[in-house]
């Protein structure tokens, strides 16, 4: 392994790329939950219904979809540290395009460059993880995962300070734009310079996904299709059927990321204690009743008391089907991850429209008692998957 000149000596090695890419993930979880935290101010600057939003939200994840293959081949072609440093320039910068769209057809189309931009970031910083992972040599990855969800929840308070305030979201996302870039500056020079190794390193960019990574796609997929529906409508939620102040209606997202935050920090150790099988079972269940909590008893206290169940139950979900994925001996990490992405993000590509559409039809209650009977996924597929290939 090559070691940068530049590193600090006072530093192991490897703490150092685990400290630079850390920030990496604070600084992709910012800027989604940046957009997620002013998703009721769009809703309410075109005047859009539950079911038109619904299909507005469609826009991002078909982006992050169309971006798969394009980001698995890229990320495997010229490396995980040269993508991950190109994503962290134009992913922020398209947030700023999100908020001075000024019609729906220039939103839609930013949002899909959003979601493209969302998911080479996302890939390449997972690809570097596993690669970071491998100098530990024990499970490291839902710590990095928990810096993304503690920079969810710091986007989610930022985001609502700006809100109550009345700070339009382009002024909000030029400030966040900013502060990534600082941040970016500091971190990019102490990124591993290259990913790990393959055992098989003539592994084609171009397969076919192996029974294994089909699960673990689909597993991701029950969790996504959770935490998307937080992200993304938790805010609204909290402002129909809670009916919660003004002040208020931004609480039920960062109850969600603070225990899917601290979950995935204690993940690691709980990873090596009850093993993978055994904690994604855990995490269906917990997923569930949060869900059902928040849909059977809409007020403010038992709602919240739900989200925080979802924040903890779907906290260690995608980082341990990441790390497994990252692990295959027959497919290369960035197209591994890919693959398990493109499975996992049709959650985000079908969940916003499909909520949407049964809120206008049924009510978002029965929109959330849905989505926690498909969060049950996770439990029933966990016995399926094999740790390594």
């Amino acid at each position: 392994m090559q070691i940068s000149n530049t590193l600090p000596l006072s530093l192991p090695v490897p703490r150092i790329y685990r400290i630079a890419l850390s920030i990496f993930f604070f600084i992709q979880g910012l800027v989604f939950a940046s957009w997620a935290s002013r998703i009721p101010d769009i809703k309410l600057k075109f005047g859009l219904n539950d079911a038109e939003l619904g299909s507005l939200l469609f826009a991002l994840p078909a982006g992050q979809m169309l971006g798969m293959v394009l980001s698995g081949y890229l990320v495997s072609r010229f490396g995980s540290r040269l993508m991950l440093l190109i994503g962290v320039v134009i992913y922020p910068g398209t947030l700023v395009l999100l908020g001075v769209a000024p019609t729906i057809v220039l939103l839609v189309a930013a949002l899909v460059f959003f979601g493209l931009c969302a998911n080479l970031i996302n890939i390449a910083a997972n690809t570097q993880a596993i690669s970071v992972e491998a100098l530990y040599r024990k499970s490291i990855m839902a710590s990095f995962h928990g810096l993304w969800s503690l920079a969810g929840l710091t986007g989610g308070l930022i985001g609502g300070f700006m809100a109550a305030h009345r700070h339009v979201p382009f002024v909000h996302y030029c400030i966040i734009f900013g502060l990534t870039m600082v941040l970016a500056l500091i971190a990019g020079p102490y990124l591993l310079p290259r990913d790990a190794s393959r055992k098989n390193k003539q592994a084609s960019i171009f397969v076919k996904p192996n029974r294994n990574i089909v699960v673990l796609g689909l597993i991701t997929f029950a969790c996504m299709i959770c935490e998307g529906t937080m992200f993304e409508w938790s805010g609204v939620y909290f402002q129909q059927v809670v009916h919660a102040p003004a002040q208020l209606i931004g609480l039920g997202f960062p109850a969600f990321m603070s225990t899917m935050a601290g979950g995935r920090f204690a993940a690691d150790y709980f990873i090596t204690k009850f093993g993978v099988k055994r904690l994604l079972r855990i995490s269906g269940v917990t997923i569930f009743i949060g869900l059902l909590t928040a849909a059977i008893f809409p007020a403010i206290v038992p709602t919240t008391i739900g989200f925080l169940l979802v924040g903890l139950g779907v906290a260690s979900v995608v980082p341990m089907t990441y790390s497994i994925a990252g692990r295959s001996r027959t497919i290369q990490p960035g197209v591994a991850l890919a693959m398990v992405s493109t499975i996992g993000f049709l959650g985000f590509l079908l969940g916003p429209p499909l909520i949407g559409f049964v809120a206008e039809a049924f009510g978002l209650r029965w929109s959330l008692t849905m989505i926690a009977v498909l969060g049950l996924g996770t439990t029933l597929l966990a016995g399926s998957i094999k740790n390594e290939e």
